[in-house]
């Protein structure tokens, strides 16, 4: 068939696929391909569900599919919450109850690892989010800009190709996030600017990003834009911006948030590394943030500050990271005389947590700008942790190499591990099983890739003793996974 058939059919959902999507069994008729049943991949539908598709392309014996009518809804469908459900690609699975989310993403953790676990294994229930709205503290948006010169602000369509829908509303996090999309918006009408076009490599306007500390009411808004000076914004451009957020969305005083707005500047070269470079237009450099952490699984909390600078990693879902580090933390076997190292420390959240009954607490971080973040918010909770910058397994390799030269190698009894989505490379895998410590903490946001780096530590003499799944983000095939590793040699 060719890349695009077009051809209309209808389908009943069996399944779900591994994006979320509904998954649908086609058998062409006349059966000219071999009696095979193919499968169809439906957006936004659920099992239970009778559908009209056209199908699309074709890849890896699954055919893509779009969505032309329900014809017969699944007894488990409910009303999405939001307008643009179906068309914005920021969300998958708000038409099926939270209940049920949680349960389809459980069972997906218990899939991945089943072949894993043993009877030494605790398998927690999944930790719900509540309430499951409002939830991110930060978001990126894009622009864009069609033949007509139709403008869009917003978040990327679900197959849609780097079409952007215009947002008028998002439920996963607070209002005066659209409150200041459209803001800008009104202000993009008025600028006479273009949005960037990658492929031609013109206009100015690339995202929009916006992110608050849900503790402190800290707000911050940053403008992302080409580094071609042909594109350059004038200031006057750059004032009207800053005023026109001023007046919609800045706390009226210090005790309710502060605003912060930056501008940066995404220099884009061929052959040549894409740079950035940040510029405060207004408030102070960083937004900041409370967490309530739980030692233990004690019935009181203690409170942790953080300062977070505009380009640092920092959990997208505040109340759930609370949970998340006070259950690693739950699970882990620290004690005073613990050496732990933290991998893909960011911030230094997880780490900072640690330090409170730790010995010692050494962290590594590739971000310069998250590394510097993670010595202060140390520094600012009365803490010290060891904070090198740089590749996980190269420093690793570096550490390991001076401890060894100079005789006093110490060995970590903990390491914990939150790497990004694609997981961890062979060097860096190598290099902490050789450190051998006594509990390894793996904690991922893509399931996939966790279970193919623990099939390759567990027979180098570990197993898995506890697994906690921690839903960071409602509405969508997402899920965050806590696995406890312990030496058994």
């Amino acid at each position: 068939m060719s890349k695009k058939s077009g051809k209309i059919i209808e389908l009943e959902i069996s399944g779900l696929t591994k994006r979320g999507n509904g998954l649908a069994l086609y058998q062409p008729v006349p059966q000219t391909e071999g009696n095979v049943q193919w499968q169809v991949e439906v957006p936004f539908a659920i099992p239970g569900d009778k559908v009209c598709v056209q199908l699309l392309r074709k890849k890896s014996g699954m055919y893509a599919s779009q969505l032309l009518e329900i014809t017969q809804s699944s007894p488990q469908r409910i009303a999405p919450r939001c307008i643009h459900f179906g068309v914005c690609g920021g969300c998958r699975w708000q038409q099926i109850p939270y209940t049920q989310q949680l349960q389809r993403k459980e069972q997906m953790v218990r899939d991945g690892l089943s072949s894993m676990l043993t009877s030494a294994a605790v398998f927690h229930p999944i930790c719900a989010c509540d309430p499951p709205w409002a939830y991110r503290n930060k978001m990126e948006f894009s622009f864009s800009s069609n033949a007509a010169q139709e403008q869009f602000l917003g978040l990327i369509k679900d197959a849609g190709r780097g079409k952007v829908v215009s947002l008028t509303e998002c439920h996963l996090v607070n209002p005066w996030f659209t409150t200041a999309l459209e803001t800008v918006k009104n202000w993009w009408k008025e600028s006479g600017l273009d949005a960037y076009h990658m492929h031609r490599n013109t206009g100015a306007l690339r995202t929009l990003t916006v992110r608050e500390g849900q503790r402190t009411g800290d707000r911050m808004v940053m403008l992302t834009v080409s580094g071609d000076p042909d594109y350059a914004i004038a200031k006057e451009k750059l004032e009207a911006f800053v005023a026109a957020l001023r007046a919609t969305i800045e706390p009226q005083n210090d005790t309710l948030g502060r605003l912060s707005i930056f501008l940066r500047i995404q220099q884009v070269a061929k052959g040549m590394k894409t740079n950035f470079f940040e510029m405060l237009l207004y408030g102070p450099d960083h937004i900041r943030e409370i967490l309530h952490i739980r030692q233990n699984g004690a019935a009181e909390s203690y409170p942790l500050t953080f300062k977070i600078s505009p380009s640092a990693f920092f959990q997208p879902n505040t109340r759930q990271s609370e949970k998340l580090y006070s259950l690693a933390l739950g699970l882990a076997d620290i004690t005073p005389e613990s050496i732990v190292y933290d991998l893909y420390c960011g911030t230094g959240t997880l780490g900072i947590c640690a330090a409170k009954c730790a010995k010692k607490v050494v962290g590594i971080e590739l971000s310069p700008e998250s590394s510097l973040d993670a010595r202060t918010n140390a520094a600012d909770n009365g803490l010290f942790l060891t904070i090198h910058t740089g590749d996980v397994g190269r420093v690793l390799a570096k550490l390991r190499q001076e401890a060894e030269a100079q005789n006093n190698l110490e060995r970590p009894d903990l390491v914990m591990i939150d790497p990004p989505r694609v997981g961890l490379d062979a060097a860096a895998i190598g290099h902490i099983l050789d450190l051998r410590p006594a509990q390894i903490i793996y904690i991922s946001c893509n399931p996939v890739s966790q279970a193919a780096n623990l099939a390759e530590m567990l027979p180098r003499g570990y197993q898995i003793v506890a697994v906690q799944p921690v839903d960071q983000f409602p509405h969508t095939v997402h899920i965050e996974n806590i696995v406890v590793l312990r030496r058994c040699d």
